[in-house]
This record gives structure tokens, C-alpha cells and sequence, in this order.
């Protein structure tokens, strides 16, 4: 593979920016989960035409979680819509043994790709298996698993997301202890390693996130959910102090 860039070895194809630093940043990430599906690449043109760079797929089965959402082929739609502006696919993979979908999310054209620790006893191969495809490498744990989960990956990925809600379902209120979860997290990962929150997420709640050590803000029915949702996105990011 040649014309692209190298993160921790490998090239990830996403030309003109680097992937891992737009996810090092400080950023309000739009989720699609609340999107007008009717008017989805429109919806996403506004937030993008906002400033939005990151945008947030999430991916459900229906055994990991119980609804059943999005696949390859919107990751696939968006993706040319994204690389027009240098932006970034961020993947949530809510799914069970990830690592058996993670060929046809690379090949949809994800940037990076963030599965559940909990979904696979293989971490470390389905991490790897996203790294070979050049992708950038996130690993989420639920509000109930332990920070030390991901300890011994923290020198492998890219991206950690906390969770800060229970995974599922979209318009939950921040759990609050998954702040201090956060802030832990930072700890064990140190600067060089994207720190994501999701869920609860708005301009009152920012703030938070962001003093407990986050630098990605995931919010979808706070934005999209909004008549207006360029406008609920400048909220967000006035409120984070973000890019």
C-alpha cells in the first residue's frame, strides 16, 4: 500500500490527514444513532459544514445489545462524504465477537474501528485485526467493567471509549461514576491515546467529560435530535472548549 500514512507501523488509508491525530484532538463527535435516516447524508453535511470531523457510526446486533442498527453499507455511503473534508468514520462496534466483522467495516471505508472488550475473549487478535486492515484500533468497556480491562492493550490502540451510559440506546443521562472511570483511564493510557466518552453527552455535561481527562465527546440525540442540529453542535463544543 503506498500514498498513505503510518500510525504505530502500519499505513491507514485516509489521504491528506492523519486519522490518529484528528482523534488525539479535542472534539464533539456527532453519533448518527439519532439521525434523520431520511435525510442522513444531509444531516451529516450540516454538521460537518459546522466543523464536525468525527463522526460517529454505532453498530448493534442484537445480542450484545438488544437493537439492531447499522451495517457496512452506511459506513460505506459516508465515507466519501468524510474524506471530501479530511474527516474521520469513527466505528462502534456493539457487536458480538467483533473481530468475525472487521474485514467488512475496513473495507466499507471505517478510519477507525472501536470494539467492546466484553464481546470477545480475543482482544488482542480482533485489535490486531483492525490494525493490519489500517484502521485506527479503539477498545470500549461498559460502565460496570473495570478500568484495569484495558491496562494491558493500552500500548496497542489508538482510541479507549468509556462508556458513560449503558450501551444500546440512545437519549440516557451520564452516569456519573464513569466520570471518575474516566478519569483513571487517563491515567493508565497517558496524552498519546485518544480518550473517548459517549452517551449523556451535552452542553451541560461537557464540561465534565472534559475535566475528567477526555478529549472526544460522542453525542447524538443532543445534536441530531435538535431541530437544528448545526447550531446544537457549536453548543457542545463552546461548552467543551473544543476544535
Amino acid at each position: 500500500m503506498s500514498g498513505g500514512w503510518f500510525v504505530r507501523g502500519v499505513v491507514c488509508e485516509n489521504p491528506g490527514v492523519s486519522t490518529a491525530d484528528t482523534l488525539r484532538a479535542v472534539r464533539v463527535v456527532p453519533s448518527i444513532l439519532s439521525a434523520d435516516f431520511g435525510a442522513l447524508r444531509a444531516q451529516v453535511g450540516e454538521v460537518l459544514s459546522a466543523g464536525a470531523r468525527v463522526i460517529h457510526v454505532d453498530v448493534m446486533d442484537g445480542h450484545f445489545v438488544p437493537a439492531i442498527t447499522l451495517g457496512p453499507l452506511i459506513v460505506s455511503s459516508l465515507r466519501e462524504q468524510l474524506e471530501e473534508v479530511g474527516g474521520v468514520l469513527d466505528v462502534h462496534l456493539m457487536i458480538e465477537r467483533p473481530e468475525r466483522q472487521v474485514a467488512e467495516f475496513v473495507r466499507a471505508g471505517a478510519h477507525s474501528i472501536t470494539f467492546h472488550a466484553e464481546a470477545t475473549p480475543h482482544v488482542a487478535y480482533a485489535a490486531s485485526l483492525v490494525r493490519d486492515g489500517g484502521a485506527c484500533v479503539g477498545i470500549a468497556i461498559n460502565p460496570a467493567t473495570p478500568v484495569g480491562a484495558l491496562a494491558e492493550m493500552a500500548h496497542a490502540i489508538d482510541l479507549a471509549l468509556c462508556m458513560t451510559i449503558n450501551p444500546g440506546w440512545a437519549g440516557q443521562q451520564l452516569i456519573e461514576h464513569t466520570l471518575d472511570k474516566a478519569m483513571r483511564l487517563r491515567h493508565i493510557l497517558g496524552e498519546s491515546v485518544a480518550l473517548e466518552v459517549d452517551g449523556g453527552v451535552d452542553p451541560s455535561t461537557v464540561p465534565r467529560c472534559r475535566e475528567a481527562g477526555a478529549n472526544l465527546f460522542v453525542a447524538g440525540s443532543a445534536i441530531f435530535g435538535d431541530p437544528d442540529p448545526a447550531t446544537a453542535y457549536r453548543a457542545i463544543v463552546e461548552a467543551a472548549g473544543a476544535e
